[in-house]
């Protein structure tokens, strides 16, 4: 009996020093699980501290001018006026509209970077600091091709954000989306680069966005997405959502891009760019496999403009164009964005793909003409008193005509923007319309690009009418446009 009780009792501590053990290597393996785990996911309160403050809240003020109406708008028109009349004597009338967006101190000088369509046709705009102060903006420049814009304040003391370069960004890395959401000022949000390089979106004239996961929601536009060491690598621009809300797919505009347009804005008040004088189409497999390409990479050049270094070049309808000074065109947009930076005046190489055989030919870059869409580059009317005067397009590729459930081979250019008060607006052309042709003079012209869109407007006369042609919604209809 007593040597069983003193087995049971070894037994018994034994038991309690393995389990003593267990614990105590369970809890050395858990902290050291913690460790490491604390080791690789980061901690943004550094990176946040260190970029938060250059952040601002940016609201603006403007009058708009509404039409007058009857306090009796259900007795109908009781003193005989014409419809729409007001038997008050009650004319137009003014108010004030509102916006809030956000924006970035990136100069101690005061410059602040922001989206164009946060400070657009402001009459009035205030700049909030994360420390409370408040500044009277000015509008320094704004480029509506890439949603930019430069304002500035006068003020001592300026936090600053300094700038990343975003083609070192990699898909999968962790960004900060910084700014005031719904007027939540300095609201931060995480999440990773989706992808890079997205264009097509139909948000601006040049795209070139990082997709983003990190909520962005209204009010974040002209904020920062920042990089872990805080540094500015893009400006948040816009949202893709169905309810209005975020849902996991945000736009920025890389910090590369938005430093060219700065530059410019600042020295010269607008942007000037170099143009080339082709119309282009992506290269889709079949095309590819129709010219007997073994990628479905480069531009496909479906017209040469007259008199344009292109045409000089030796530039031809069919030819795709593979390399253009020195850099590899993965396709239609990246050629656009090439040829936009590419200085006024140099000569570049450009490499080209005809009939299977490889070409070299050199161009000397222009200056992009004014008159592009109906809108110049310092965003005012071209041809003003025109009745295309206001209208902004892009021309219709593949892609685009797929999303709008077109025929792929449909030629004609999308409307990207209508401007507030302009004929083609009081006329009732949209954004996402389709101009397929434009008759003047009882003469049909076809729209195959925004070339073709060019040359209309640059030759119509101040006083003429238009009748375009176009796609709505899958269905074709007449547009009369009076100047």
């Amino acid at each position: 009996m007593i040597k069983t009780a003193r087995r049971g009792v070894k037994f018994q501590a034994m038991v309690a020093t393995m389990l003593a053990i267990a614990f105590l290597v369970g809890t050395m393996v858990s902290t050291r699980t913690q460790a490491a785990q604390s080791a690789t996911l980061p901690n943004f309160v550094e990176v946040v501290k260190k970029a938060m403050p250059g952040v601002v809240n940016i609201s603006t003020t403007r009058v708009v001018k509404s039409e007058g109406g009857s306090p009796f708008p259900f007795f109908g028109d009781p003193f005989g006026q014409p419809h729409g009349g007001d038997p008050f004597g009650n004319g137009p009338k003014k108010h004030r509209e509102g916006s809030l967006g956000s924006g970035v101190i990136v100069d101690a000088r005061g410059y602040i970077v922001t989206n164009n369509h946060v400070v657009e046709k402001a009459d009035e705009i205030k700049v909030v600091l994360s420390d409370k102060r408040e500044f009277k903006g000015k509008i320094i420049g704004t480029d509506p091709k890439t949603d930019i814009a430069v304002i500035k304040i006068e003020g001592k003391d300026l936090p600053t954000l300094s700038w990343g370069d975003s083609d070192k960004l990699e898909v999968g890395g962790y960004v900060l989306a910084i700014g005031s959401p719904l007027g939540l000022n300095q609201t931060v949000t995480m999440g990773i680069v989706s992808a890079k390089g997205r264009a097509n979106v139909g948000i601006a004239d040049y795209e070139d966005f990082i997709q983003t996961d990190a909520a962005i929601n209204p009010g974040n536009s002209g904020g920062a997405l920042v990089n872990t060491d805080g540094e500015v690598v893009g400006i948040n621009t816009a949202i893709f959502s169905r309810s209005g809300g975020n849902m996991g797919i945000g736009f920025a505009v890389p910090s590369n891009m938005v430093r060219s347009v700065m530059t410019e804005l600042i020295k010269h008040g607008k942007v000037t760019r170099g143009w080339f004088g082709v119309s282009i189409q992506e290269v889709t497999p079949g095309i590819a496999k129709q010219l007997g390409l073994k990628e479905s990479t480069g531009a496909l050049v479906s017209e040469t403009i007259e008199d344009t270094p292109a045409a000089k070049a030796g530039i031809k309808a069919g030819d795709v164009i593979l390399e253009f000074d020195g850099k590899k065109v993965e396709d239609a947009a990246s050629l656009r964005h090439i040829v936009a930076a590419t200085p006024i005046g140099k000569s570049v190489r450009v490499k080209v793909v005809r009939d299977k055989s490889a070409k070299i030919l050199t161009a000397k870059i222009v200056a992009q003409p004014k008159r592009i869409a109906g809108v110049d580059d310092d965003d005012s009317q071209t041809g003003k008193g025109t009745a295309l005067a206001g209208i902004r397009a892009r021309d219709l590729t593949p892609e685009i005509s797929a999303q709008l459930g077109l025929e792929p081979n449909t030629a004609g250019i999308l409307v990207t923007n209508v401007e507030v008060g302009a004929p083609a607006e009081k006329a009732g052309l949209a954004p996402g319309d389709v101009v397929l042709a434009i008759t003047r003079k009882r003469v049909r012209t076809p729209i195959r690009s925004v070339a073709d869109f060019q040359k209309a407007a640059a030759t119509l006369g101040p006083d003429e009418s238009v009748l375009l042609w176009i796609v709505r919604r899958g269905s074709r209809r007449f547009v009369p446009i009076e100047p």
